[in-house]
């Protein structure tokens, strides 16, 4: 269970943003219940519990998805993408209300406002910023960035219900 301290975790130079914690691979995977071929993130950096979170995925040619999305010109799958932000939201959502909430499912109730600006391929290394817009009971809301070297490739705003089994 290793989570780290960090000092000013950004995705680009001169970015700015609060500085909060990295979570490993090893602890995302106790926080949410995503396993291959659907856990979308290796790592969680930058952690604010209840504020805003920021999630890695390195992209690689071996994903499952690029056999069929297209295999003459791999690109991530948007609807990909999006869970990539809904799994960062679950890591905050869990980092804020602890223990608890681990392992707990997560379901999506709306995803609003979705842009895909700029394709996402093999190699590519995405930062998915996530922030907390609205928490009622356990109703939570985020609006989502993807960026690739610093560049806006997706976004969405989204709601999420957590239940317990």
């Amino acid at each position: 269970m290793e989570v780290t301290s960090a000092n000013q975790a950004t995705d680009h130079p001169g970015s700015e943003e609060q500085s909060g914690i990295d979570i490993d691979i090893l602890r995302v995977m106790e926080m949410i219940p995503h396993r291959y071929p659907m856990l979308m993130i290796d790592r969680v950096t930058n952690v604010v519990a209840n504020v805003s979170a920021v999630g890695v995925k390195n992209v690689t040619i071996n994903e499952h998805f690029f056999q069929g999305h297209f295999p003459q010109r791999p690109v991530m799958p948007g609807v990909l993408i999006v869970e990539a932000m809904a799994q960062t939201a679950g890591v905050l959502v869990v980092h804020t209300l602890g223990a608890d909430a681990e392992g707990k499912l997560v379901y999506f109730m709306s995803i609003d406002d979705a842009r895909f600006r700029k394709p996402v391929t093999p190699g590519d290394t995405v930062h998915i910023h996530v922030t907390k817009l609205q928490h009622r009971r356990n109703v939570w809301k985020f609006k989502g960035e993807a960026k690739v070297n610093g560049v806006l490739c997706s976004e969405a705003t989204f709601a999420a219900m957590i239940l317990d089994e």
